[in-house]
């Protein structure tokens, strides 16, 4: 059993995208679905923005077959930096250097397509006997305005637990079946944490828990490593990672698990009306972009 000291604090941070990003084709062919833009940024540069503003500067994002061009848009470009500063665009060169000189990002392969569970059991050796987050690589997390950004939520509650912890939001009856829903009994200490008994995989509408979803964020103690070395591929042959933190929140010994509902909105970039709604919510929240846009919509809607 892995030995964990107490009073320990988040410094690095893992984030899977090796997914083959099916419901997105055409366009994931040639092009991870981690990386279509939200207007001009992609989506995983927002993930990683919200883990490098949560504090968190050593970062794992766990790539698959066919995924290069995410190593490559988080590398230094000299030849267009040169470009640029020659063509009197020296602040975009800052832009583009930016996200890679605030962290260091390291990458590993998942070399078969054996799910979440094993794309996280790969991180193993980078992270060792430290706590870590993790940051699903196609969900966008929006904080209201004010609030800290989702991870740092998440950290600050594992802070005072000192325990693993999952990200939840509130999701129409109706839905629960499309999600992860966990069980539980809220805290003594705190209103918005839950002390989970088990998590439940796409339940039926009428056999759900709870209407608490998981929300594509967590921060795990090093003990889930031995969970996960134990779950066996279950359903389309993947590693199952709610399977692992199941057996997580019923060992009290590590300190089990807990749910966070927390102050933020998710955008599950994976699903296409998703990815829909968050282009046009950025996009109308831009200078640039916001007021040309929401005239177009204004328009279209009148006509």
């Amino acid at each position: 059993m892995t030995h964990v000291q107490g009073n320990q604090v988040i410094t690095k941070a893992v984030i899977p995208a090796a997914g083959m990003g099916t419901r997105f084709l055409p366009s994931t062919k040639s092009m991870p679905k981690e990386m279509l833009p939200i207007v001009d940024k992609p989506v995983l540069q927002y993930v990683i923005e919200e883990a490098v503003e949560s504090g968190i500067k050593d970062i794992l994002i766990v790539t698959g077959r066919g995924k290069q061009a995410i190593e490559n848009h988080f590398d230094f470009n000299p030849e267009l930096e040169s470009f640029l500063a020659e063509s009197g665009k020296a602040n975009m060169v800052e832009q583009i250097r930016d996200i890679g000189d605030r962290c260091e990002i390291h990458y590993i392969r998942q070399k078969r397509q054996l799910g979440l569970g094993d794309a996280i059991r790969l991180a193993g050796h980078h992270v060792g006997n430290e706590p870590f987050a993790v940051l699903l690589g196609d969900t966008i997390i929006d904080p209201p305005a004010g609030e800290k950004p989702g991870v740092r939520q998440l950290m600050e509650a594992f802070e005072s637990k000192q325990a693993s912890i999952v990200a939840v939001h509130r999701v129409p009856k109706p839905w629960v079946d499309r999600y992860g829903i966990v069980d539980g009994k809220a805290d003594s200490d705190n209103a918005h944490m839950i002390r989970l008994n088990q998590l439940v995989e796409k339940p039926a509408i009428d056999e759900a828990p709870s209407n608490l979803a998981i929300a594509g964020r967590y921060v795990f103690t090093a003990h889930i490593f031995d969970y996960l070395k134990q779950t066996a591929q279950g359903v389309g042959g993947e590693i199952q990672l709610t399977d692992a933190m199941n057996m997580l929140a019923q060992d009290v010994g590590t300190g089990g698990m807990y749910a966070l509902d927390w102050q933020a909105k998710r955008y599950d970039i994976g699903n296409r009306v998703e990815y829909a709604k968050c282009f046009i919510d950025y996009a109308l929240r831009r200078s640039d972009t916001g007021s040309s846009i929401r005239k177009h919509i204004q328009n279209h809607l009148e006509s």
